[in-house]
């Protein structure tokens, strides 16, 4: 017996409500949550459209070979930012003028093997032998409405189809379970000043892996208490008068302790390295994950929260990398520091249901940007007044490149002084004289994140 999908039934309308408009076939993603028993579907969205050529206008029933699986496995990357902890892209669907044939499954295939890949490529953490390893794709044929279900094994790239079953169900996150907590992080990244083949990118992710093994070793408190991974996480919640368990309020907060020792029978080592400069992240960032009502296990509820933290740390270090690039700012020569406002956590909710999408905003960016943006790739329309921003910014203090680090604590201590909530900043330390181009000031760059709270 094959896999189950519990699908939302505002899923099936939009997916009812996708018009062809004239092409051959519209592609898109699945959004939602695993479970050991069976999976639930809570988002559809579509692949936004690339610039047609005239030639695709005049054949609309052109072959599967104009899917453009690169085009869609990006969509799907950029997607998976804008989910918190809990979600995953779960699959991939199809909307065809045609009858199924094996072409569509064997496209279908290879798409969902595409996004996999390129939502793999960049995390922090893997998966366990225990989680679920299948995938859905969904074929809909437009005139017949016939719904064509099949799953596949992500871990075994000749598995061949399986059969699965799709049901809707109204309501279905509804009632679903929030967990919100507060990371204080403090990580330094060397940038190495001996091998040009390690870039800001490969330099930071080594940074960030090495802290990630503290963050899956960690303890997490849920309601200040340490339960067991295998009891049920709403154990102890009050009953309703129906006999149901209730959590307060659908949501849990949760508290993270990362040790400070390693175990007495771990041998420690000193590595001497050459460095240009090194990355310092240190502050606190906000993470929320969610976790379907039908009995979850405080593993699950644990494997959420890890997850967000280590996605969201990562994504916005990328995010501001990639902005860099994209603009190209010019090297200051009057100093050895640049500080560049990190993007900041937004979330938005969906309708119907407890869970809340994310994105992320820099300072310059308006509200009008993050709804065009949930639009883009989401293809959701939010309300601007809906968009709750999770960290504030604040004024900075630009320390001189002379004795930076006491600076810098002066100036956090003048920060606790103030009633401030957040702040994130990235100060950029450049080797002047060294740069030529910008990508090797990229390779030349030390960068310090500083991220000041109360």
């Amino acid at each position: 017996m094959g896999r189950t999908y519990i699908v939302e039934e505002t899923v099936g309308q939009y997916l009812s409500n996708i018009n062809l408009q004239g092409k051959a076939f519209v592609s898109g993603l699945l959004i939602g949550q695993c479970s050991s028993q069976k999976d639930y579907v809570i988002l559809a969205t579509r692949t936004p459209p690339k610039e047609e050529r005239s030639e695709n206008l005049r054949h609309p029933k052109a072959k599967l070979d104009n899917l453009d699986e690169e085009w869609a496995a990006e969509h799907a990357y950029q997607v998976s930012r804008m989910l918190p902890g809990g979600l995953l892209v779960l699959g991939v669907f199809i909307i065809t003028t045609l009858e199924l044939a094996n072409d569509f499954q064997n496209a279908l295939r290879r798409l969902m093997f595409a996004v996999e890949k390129s939502i793999n490529r960049k995390r922090l953490w893997n998966f366990t032998e225990e989680e679920v390893s299948e995938r859905v794709t969904l074929h809909i044929c437009a005139s017949t409405k016939k719904i064509f279900c099949r799953s596949y094994d992500i871990h075994d790239p000749k598995s061949s189809a399986r059969p699965a079953d799709w049901k809707y169900h109204n309501g279905l996150s509804s009632s679903w379970l929030s967990l919100e907590c507060t990371v204080h992080i403090n990580i330094h990244m060397p940038l190495s000043a001996t091998s040009v083949s390690y870039t800001l990118e490969k330099n930071t992710k080594n940074g960030l892996t090495r802290w990630a093994k503290q963050i899956e070793n960690g303890v997490y408190l849920i309601n200040g208490q340490v339960k067991d991974e295998d009891c049920d996480l709403l154990e102890g919640q009050k009953k309703s008068s129906r006999g149901n368990t209730q959590a307060t309020g659908h949501s849990f907060d949760v508290r993270v302790l990362t040790q400070l020792l390693l175990n007495s029978d771990h041998r420690s080592t000193a590595t001497v390295q050459i460095c240009s400069g090194s990355i310092n992240l240190k502050g606190a960032v906000k993470c929320r994950a969610y976790i379907h009502n039908s009995k979850p296990k405080v593993k699950e509820a644990v494997q959420a929260v890890k997850r967000d933290i280590m996605n969201t740390v990562a994504d916005r270090c990328e995010i501001l990398f990639e902005d860099l690039l994209l603009n190209e700012i010019p090297e200051k020569k009057d100093s050895e520091k640049e500080f560049h406002i990190l993007p900041r956590r937004v979330f938005v909710p969906l309708p119907g249901s407890t869970v809340m999408l994310c994105d992320y905003k820099f300072d310059d960016e308006s509200a009008e940007e993050i709804r065009d943006h949930f639009m883009e790739m989401l293809d959701h329309t939010i309300q601007i007044e809906d968009v709750e921003i999770a960290e504030e910014i604040n004024t900075v203090c630009v320390s001189s490149s002379v004795n930076s680090q006491a600076s810098l604590d002066n100036t956090d201590e003048e920060q606790r002084k103030q009633p401030i909530k957040t702040t994130i900043v990235l100060k950029i330390q450049q080797n002047i004289g060294v740069i030529t181009a910008f990508t090797v000031a990229v390779l030349a760059a030390g960068i310090s994140f500083h991220y000041f709270s109360d």
